[in-house]
C-alpha cells in the first residue's frame, strides 16, 4: 500500500526547500559557466550549455534596489517592498517583512536574510509556504554621498550678496 500522506508543509516556488535543514532557496547553476537560474532550463541563457548542478543560495545578503508598492491587486496588502537581493553573487527578486516600507527603513546596501511565512492552511491541513527577506540587524540609512561611494561634498556657504542676479523674462 502506497503511502498517500499529504506532507504538512509546501513551498509556493519550487526553489524554495524546507526540509534539508535550515529553510533556503537552491539554483540551477550552469556547470560551464557558473551561472545560476531558479528556473528550470534546458539551455543555459549565458554560454548555451545544458548541464546545471542545484546549488544552495546563500540566506543572507545586500537590497540592491527596491521599490515601495503603493498599489497592487485587490486583496494584497499595501504598501510593500519589493526588491534585488545580492545573496552572495546570486541576485534574488522578493518582498521584505518585518520593515516599515518607507524610505526612512528601507535602503540600498542594507543586510537582510531570508525568512519564511505561511501563506495559509488547505482543508487537509497542507500549509504553503512563501519567502521574503528580513532586515538582519539595525542599519540606519547612509548619506547620499556615501551610498554611492562618492566622497563627501565640502559644504559651500555662499553670501547673500554673492547670489547671481535676476533676470526678467519679457
Amino acid at each position: 500500500m502506497a503511502d498517500t500522506a499529504t506532507p504538512s508543509r509546501v513551498p509556493l516556488v519550487d526553489y524554495l526547500v524546507l526540509d534539508d535543514g535550515d529553510p533556503h532557496l537552491a539554483a540551477n547553476e550552469c556547470t560551464n559557466c557558473g551561472a545560476r537560474f531558479f528556473d528550470r532550463r534546458n539551455a543555459c541563457a549565458a554560454c548555451f550549455g545544458t548541464e546545471f548542478r542545484r546549488v544552495k543560495i546563500a540566506t543572507e545578503g545586500e537590497l540592491r534596489t527596491f521599490t515601495i508598492v503603493a498599489f497592487a491587486a485587490p486583496g494584497v496588502e499595501v504598501p510593500f517592498v519589493s526588491g534585488v537581493i545580492d545573496c552572495d553573487g546570486t541576485s534574488v527578486r522578493g518582498n521584505l517583512r518585518n520593515v516599515e516600507p518607507d524610505a526612512d527603513h528601507v535602503h540600498t546596501g542594507m543586510k537582510v536574510k531570508l525568512t519564511t511565512y505561511s501563506l495559509g492552511t488547505d482543508d487537509h491541513g497542507t500549509e504553503a509556504i512563501g519567502f521574503a527577506f528580513e532586515p538582519a540587524g539595525p542599519h540606519p540609512p547612509p548619506t547620499f554621498a556615501l551610498h554611492f561611494g562618492w566622497p563627501s561634498p565640502p559644504r559651500m556657504q555662499r553670501k547673500r550678496d554673492d547670489r547671481p542676479p535676476h533676470t526678467e523674462l519679457n
